[in-house]
């Protein structure tokens, strides 16, 4: 990949759609000679010497970019995210002002001290060699290149930086509520995502993220009684032993007051780490081969380290599934660590916070996990379409608690429908287009996020059927893991397996805030006539009741599907969505009329979904 240089042609780029398949699941192999699809490369080399009595820590950088833009590149930016935990940044003043502020956060960031706040301070920075002039603004280092980067060319980045870690407040820090000494995500200098859209670089205020694919290379130095987990493989086990040590061999441990601890990541587009002097380290290794690791404090009270242990087993389970239900998981082993404050997802390893009941923490490990697929090996961009990221997230990790808990649910995703219909009703609802920045409620951004989101792909079961979502999910798994897919890749790989034109149902469902509403206007014997209230038009599904006690089901597809699903139901005709009303003659005297039992429909209005003949 490193010595290609592909052609950009215009407005194609915009559609991963147009790549050639992975032969394998790697970032590296996505970019061949035949396609048009082209991203960009970072390869990391980190070292940090932690100070644990004041949560301090020296950094050494060398970051080798790729670009395999069509474009020069003059100017490179970096995310500094620490920098957002203090006075008057902008998660500051946007959590000060938002009518629904993170209860994490609140006014927290504003009281800070100088020894609490966090910072990333870069003290030097070369561009092959040579000092590049820098400056820092917020949470975004913005650097002018002595050269500019032409399309096809490395460039070596080394850079000296000095840090500390804040108080807990938002997903990183330190001493958190439950006692975990540090959760280090977004840590490091990150280089910003440049792709056919151009610099993603959004000041942080703790909302979601986009990153370049590359190799992890971090070593660290911490006090000796400090375990580590997170992402990436350990390269010298028997050297800092905690539980990671082949127990057939010697220790070698040195001697001192820390320990270095060195690990490697493949392929992934970011590194996570936690550390803690009270760490039990448990690994499960599955039948597969993929070690399980878990971290947790073994002073938690008796019941939560009972949760601990039970959990494990079941996130083995989870793993099965979603390698079965989406794609294999490319990566030997998985960490679930406890830390942050609440759950959050990072390559290869989550933060989940640990005194949970056993279904919390099983839920939580279950959503986290999860998102190695949609985001870590589905790389969305998540500030703009975060919908694709916590959404799908949703509707797979739903699917997965239900069938692994045995809870049979007619509809897993009712919560996500609840949540739908009520932010509607009270008109707090916003488009899925909208940036999960810009956003003006917390509960707009997490309604349309998650419960929105999710019910994209529940409600396509609906639509298209749902062993053609199975068979979409596993295409775009293969189509694009390891790459950056958009709204369109999804939509696209779901026509691809069904055969049935979805552009509709992506513009009015991600773009719009059109809603649903049909209902039975009224039965005249034989004859049915049925009503579009909403502006969203939708294929119907409806159950018939006659007067003799006999039932039949019928599928009016829209006319611009160009198809139905697949079904036993009585096809009728294609529904114009233009057309206001719909009517046919059933074959019997009708008793009475249901549109779309199963629910899976995101009718706002299902008062008008029964009709019954008096």
């Amino acid at each position: 990949m490193k010595k290609i240089l592909i052609a950009f042609f215009g407005l194609i780029v915009m559609s991963c759609a147009q790549t050639k398949q992975s032969t394998s699941y790697s970032y590296k192999k996505v970019i061949t000679k035949e396609t048009t699809y082209w991203q960009q490369e970072v390869d990391y080399t980190m070292d940090i010497d932690v100070d644990v009595e004041n949560y301090q820590y020296k950094g050494k950088q060398k970051l080798v970019y790729t670009n395999n833009s069509p474009d020069e590149l003059k100017k490179v930016f970096y995310h500094l995210y620490f920098n957002a935990f203090q006075p008057g940044s902008q998660m500051d003043v946007r959590s000060l002002n938002i009518a629904d502020p993170d209860r994490r956060v609140r006014d927290r960031i504003s009281k800070l001290k100088p020894n609490e706040i966090g910072y990333i301070k870069v003290n030097t920075l070369t561009q092959d060699g040579a000092e590049v002039s820098h400056e820092t603004v917020g949470t975004i280092l913005e650097v002018t290149l002595n050269k500019p980067i032409k399309p096809g060319d490395k460039v070596t980045f080394e850079m000296e930086f000095d840090a500390q870690v804040p108080l807990q407040i938002r997903r990183s820090g330190r001493t958190s509520k439950e006692g975990i000494a540090l959760s280090m995500a977004q840590w490091y200098p990150k280089l910003a995502e440049y792709d056919f859209e151009g610099w993603h670089t959004p000041p942080y205020i703790a909302r979601e993220f986009h990153g370049v694919w590359g190799d992890f290379d971090v070593t660290i130095h911490i006090d000796r009684d400090y375990t580590i987990g997170g992402t990436g493989y350990l390269q010298n086990p028997q050297e800092v032993g905690h539980g990671y040590e082949d127990k057939t061999k010697p220790l070698n441990l040195p001697k001192g007051k820390k320990l270095t601890w060195h690990f490697k990541a493949p392929e992934v587009h970011d590194f996570m780490w936690a550390a803690d002097n009270e760490y039990n380290h448990d690994i499960l290794t599955m039948d597969n081969g993929i070690d399980l690791h878990f971290f947790y404090k073994k002073t938690l009270e008796e019941k939560y380290l009972k949760n601990w242990k039970e959990v494990q087993p079941k996130t083995a389970e989870l793993m099965k599934f979603f390698s079965e239900n989406v794609g294999q998981y490319p990566y030997k082993q998985y960490s679930v660590v406890q830390g942050g404050d609440g759950g959050m997802e990072y390559a290869m390893s989550t933060l989940v916070t640990g005194k949970r009941s056993f279904r919390s923490l099983f839920g939580v490990t279950a959503h986290e996990m999860a998102h190695t697929w949609f985001q870590f090996l589905l790389a969305t961009n998540e500030s703009l379409h975060p919908w694709m990221d916590e959404g799908f997230t949703s509707y797979i990790s739903n699917r997965a608690e239900d069938q692994i808990l045995n809870e049979n649910s007619a509809n897993p995703h009712a919560g996500s429908y609840r949540g739908y219909r009520t932010i509607v009703a009270r008109g707090y609802e916003e488009s899925l287009s909208t940036h999960a920045d810009r956003y003006n409620t917390n509960w707009a951004y997490g309604t349309a996020s998650y419960s929105k989101g999710a019910i994209f792909l529940a409600q396509l079961e609906y639509v298209i059927g749902s062993e053609n979502v199975n068979k979409g999910l596993k295409k775009y798994f293969n189509d694009f893991s390891f790459k950056h897919p958009t709204p369109n890749d999804i939509k696209r790989s779901m026509e691809k397996v069904s055969g049935i034109h979805l552009d509709w149902y992506l513009n009015e469902w991600t773009q719009t805030t059109h809603t649903i509403d049909y209902g039975v206007k009224s039965v005249d014997g034989k004859t049915i006539t049925l009503v579009r209230k909403g502006q969203m038009p939708m294929p119907v599904d409806l159950s018939v009741t006659y007067t003799d006690g006999s039932t039949e089901e019928f599928n009016i597809a829209l006319e611009m599907m160009r198809g139905n699903k697949p079904t036993s139901a009585t096809i009728l005709k294609d529904w114009g969505w233009a057309y206001p009303t719909y009517s046919f003659d059933a074959s019997k005297e009708v008793k009475s009329v249901q549109i779309d039992k199963s629910g899976f429909m995101a009718d706002i209005d299902l008062t008008n979904n029964k009709f019954e003949v008096k």
